[in-house]
């Protein structure tokens, strides 16, 4: 019998354990259902005055890494129209290098992440491939920031054209690439809204041969990016993720985070925007959220190999709900 996600005990697993904002996202998610103003509030503190938002909290240096994280979140609750939103696609977009690649400024060198290191070509290839796809995805959204293009990457076509070159660039004969894991779905997304189907296609391949080994989070990640670039669900790559999905979620509806058990929820958000259906569900009058269910004891991970997602530490909570604890995610070996 075929293996399927069960989307209602993952609702039920990020009521229990969400703050405010992420059942805001899960609502968005599941309905359209619009988001109160004091939460998208709070779902953008902390951005820096120059447009991004730093890697650590009160922190004054923006990160590419943490930028691209916090655009993830926005984009769950449609916010990425707003100020805040264009004004980081704006940072962002100003960044870019030469060569069509971003890096991160060399100040952060001393805390960065592996996969966010100044200056490491590896990393570069990651944060290019990361900026790419939320330039082209929220490019159309952020349209008041530039001027009225419609164009993949609207207002930042000519940065997602040269982005999406640069990243073609680097692919071996094979379809691998010299950086991190999901640098590939990422490069994938970019390419495939560049009509570099080709390019894409080899990627996937890639890809694919890694389901079976890649971590709940990492194939979570793969789907809801390939997903948000209409990426076909009956191709084989997504098909192979959905099924990935199913055999690995807990009896308690959620997914084991890479990074600690306080990312679980994140990573459950992932999982059920990479396999919700494609028309969202009616608002309904009420409650909006299915019971929440009691939590099972974790089974054992099955076998994680590849790298967990970049996640720098979280946005503040809403005043109402205390901080969560932060562990620093563990390093990998990047993709051979």
């Amino acid at each position: 019998m075929t293996a399927v996600v069960d989307l209602d005990a993952a609702i039920g697993f990020v009521v229990a354990h969400g703050d405010a904002v992420d059942r805001a996202r899960l609502s968005r998610l599941r309905t359209g259902a619009p988001v109160p103003p004091e939460l998208l509030d709070a779902a953008e503190s902390g951005q820096a005055p120059g447009g991004g938002w730093p890697a650590v909290l009160d922190g004054e240096v923006a990160s590419v890494d943490a930028t691209c994280y916090r655009l993830a979140e926005l984009d769950d609750l449609g916010a990425l129209g707003r100020p805040a939103a264009r004004h980081a696609l704006d940072w962002l977009a100003a960044r870019q290098l030469p060569d069509g690649g971003w890096d991160e400024d060399p100040s952060l060198a001393g805390f960065a992440p592996e996969w966010a290191t100044p200056g490491d070509p590896e990393a570069r290839l990651f944060l290019t491939a990361n900026a790419g796809f939320w330039l082209t995805v929220a490019g159309l959204d952020a349209r008041a920031a530039g001027p009225l293009d419609h164009r993949v990457g609207g207002a930042y076509a000519g940065v997602v054209q040269s982005a999406a070159q640069g990243l073609a660039a680097q692919l071996a004969p094979d379809g691998s690439w010299p950086s991190f894991l999901p640098a590939g779905w990422l490069a994938a997304a970019v390419l495939h809204r560049q009509q570099m189907y080709y390019e894409s296609a080899r990627i996937q391949a890639v890809l694919a041969e890694r389901i079976p080994q890649m971590s709940p989070a990492d194939v979570a990640w793969l789907a809801a990016t390939l997903r948000r670039v209409d990426v076909g669900e009956e191709q084989w790559l997504l098909v192979s993720a959905r099924r990935r999905l199913a055999e690995t979620q807990r009896s308690d509806g959620g997914w084991d985070s890479d990074d600690g058990h306080q990312f679980d929820v994140h990573t459950t958000l992932r999982a059920i925007r990479a396999c919700r259906p494609t028309t969202p569900e009616a608002p309904v009058s009420g409650a909006p959220f299915v019971a929440p269910l009691v939590p099972a004891p974790r089974p054992a991970p099955a076998g994680d190999l590849v790298l967990p997602p970049v996640v720098p530490l979280p946005r503040p909570a809403p005043p109402s709900a205390p901080p969560p604890e932060s562990a620093p995610p563990e390093p990998a070996a990047p993709t051979a």
